[in-house]
């Protein structure tokens, strides 16, 4: 044994070895090449993630991370770290589970707070809380629209006061976080205004104001005279109805394509309230009915007129009146009730004489001068007339129109088309034809004007058609195909780089037995047996089995030496 022996534990055994087994070589190259195509279709077939949560402060991206991880439930970060993403089946199922938990904690307060005040709290604290409560409200409210991402709200609200003078009107201030590439129209910013105008008492629409997060004003609160959106639209739509009504009156005259119109509308969106009371006399004075009647009638008799000079002494107050008294008379002293009688006799017949001469006063003052006054008012009921007049706004002041109709095509003596211009007769109808689509006011100072012109002939350029690779279908089929061809090519790259030349190796036909170095090898490998591949395969482990008594007699000589003579011991018996 002059031959070098191989150590055993190095490469060149293992192959020695896998040269033994023609099997193991294929088993393991077919093993790889079911991984690969493993790996590549769970890879192609991996879960679909979405957004879970974006824009998340540090604490409460921890803690919904660690939540996460107790329920099992695979994450990953966007690029940039902005977004918590989650398998697109479980979105909704992780936001419920984590809702429960009250994750995230950064969102806005409603009016929850109300749900747990304290005992004894102030007026004012409760107040705070309560307008809180009401923005936070307003927000979710406001977040609810489909282009804005986030939103603040700031109330203003005036503390109540008993004097009228000093009464304020609460205001309201909106920011507006809206997504990449959103914009809002002035339609909603409108529906904004008022849904928060809606919440608070006293609080009108002109008194918010509408920010976005760029700093751009959004709400109209300055430009009261400027025409919103749905005024806009109302004078587009007014205008396009003319013109649709004048290009479909005139089209079968000249034909299609060879009429324009333009319609210019001056439409007035002012409120005006009109009120008139006006009275007129009555028509016919047998009809007419009296409201109240008053009359007043005084005499007076024995009145001396006025008479004199003209002066002081003329216009003395009468004198006072003098009555006669009568007295009765009692008896003296020491004079007789008899003798007291005479006198009283001769006074009652003074008393008939003052008597006579009243009666005779009396009927000198009843044919004396006399005076008579009467007064009598008649109130008459008057025609009444009152109208309330409230015009609508959208009342169109004054239209503009203007119209040009193409040169009639006509066939020449060769038959050649020309373009010629239309007669003044046909112009003629045309022209009222358009005044009577449009509704031609002279009074409302309306404008019309016709015009015959020949049109440029606009030769349109045919829009090249999408190449097959740029249609997005394809780019999307494209795209879900490059992964299996990927995938394709990685198997064709391990079966022909890697299996392949594997097997070949180990499954072509070994090499011709080398010719025996000593007598002993030579009595082994008769050379007239004919070679065959079990022959081959004896001699290969014939060879494995010698190298392996030869490193082991080079390693331990004296194990050898005594198998050796176990051996002769045995053949000698």
């Amino acid at each position: 044994m002059t031959a070098a022996v191989a150590l055993p534990g190095r490469p060149s055994e293992m192959l020695e070895r896998l040269k033994a087994n023609p099997k193991l070589p294929l088993m393991l190259g077919g093993a790889a090449l079911a991984a690969a195509i493993a790996v590549g279709v769970l890879w192609s077939r991996g879960p679909d993630y979405k957004v879970l949560y974006s824009n998340l402060s540090e604490r409460d991206g921890g803690a919904v991370l660690q939540s996460l991880q107790q329920m099992n439930v695979p994450y990953k970060f966007a690029e940039g770290g902005g977004a918590v993403m989650v398998p697109a089946e479980k979105v909704h199922e992780t936001r419920l589970r984590l809702a429960s938990q009250g994750l995230p904690k950064s969102g806005t307060a409603g009016m929850e707070l109300m749900d747990n005040q304290k005992f004894g709290i102030s007026q004012f604290a409760e107040q705070v809380n309560y307008q809180r409560g009401l923005e936070g409200e307003l927000a979710r409210s406001i977040e609810s629209i489909a282009a804005v991402q986030s939103a603040r709200v700031h109330l203003a609200i005036p503390k109540p006061t008993l004097f009228v003078r000093e009464r304020q009107k609460p205001t309201a201030s909106i920011v507006l976080q809206l997504y990449p590439g959103r914009a809002i129209d002035e339609g909603q910013v409108a529906a904004i205004s008022h849904l928060v105008s809606s919440s608070v008492p006293e609080l009108t629409p002109k008194s918010i104001s509408i920010v976005d997060q760029h700093g751009n004003l959004l709400s109209n609160t300055g430009n009261e005279r400027m025409l919103d959106a749905t005024q806009l639209k109302y004078v587009q739509a007014l205008e396009q109805n003319y013109l649709k009504r004048i290009e479909a009156i005139l089209t079968p005259i000249v034909g299609k394509d060879n009429v324009r119109a333009q319609v210019t509308a001056d439409v007035d969106f002012s409120i005006v309230e009109h009120t008139d009371e006006s009275y007129k006399p009555n028509q016919d004075p047998t009809r007419t009915a009296i409201r109240s009647q008053q009359t007043s009638e005084s005499t007076q008799q024995g009145v001396t007129p006025p008479g004199g000079v003209p002066g002081a002494l003329s216009n003395q107050p009468p004198a006072a009146a003098a009555a006669p008294v009568t007295t009765p008379q009692t008896p003296r002293a020491g004079q007789a009730p008899g003798q007291a009688g005479a006198p009283a006799a001769g006074q009652a017949g003074q008393a008939g004489q003052a008597g006579q001469a009243a009666q005779g006063a009396t009927t000198a003052a009843s044919s004396g001068p006399s005076s008579n006054r009467r007064d009598s008012t008649v109130n008459y009921e008057l025609d009444r007339s009152v109208r309330h007049v409230q015009q609508a706004p959208g009342s169109v002041r004054r239209m503009s129109v203007a119209v040009v109709v193409n040169y009639r095509q006509q066939a020449d003596a060769k038959g050649k088309l020309v373009a010629e211009p239309l007669p003044p007769a046909l112009l003629a109808q045309i022209q009222n034809l358009t005044k009577e689509a449009m509704g031609f006011s002279a009074e409302r100072g309306d404008s019309i004007n016709v015009v015959n012109s020949p049109f440029t002939a606009e030769r349109e350029k045919a829009e090249p058609e999408l190449p097959l690779w740029k249609q997005p279908d394809m780019i999307a089929l494209g795209k879900s195909l490059s992964g299996y061809l990927l995938l394709a090519l990685l198997a064709l790259f391990v079966w022909f780089k890697v299996a392949r030349p594997i097997l070949r190796r180990y499954t072509a036909p070994p090499l011709p037995a080398p010719e025996p170095r000593d007598e002993t090898e030579a009595v082994l490998l008769p050379p007239e047996e004919p070679a065959n591949p079990e022959i081959l395969r004896l001699a290969a482990k014939y060879e494995s089995d010698l190298a392996l008594v030869r490193d082991a007699a080079q390693r331990d000589p004296r194990l050898v030496a005594s198998v050796i003579k176990n051996w002769i011991s045995n053949d000698n018996r």
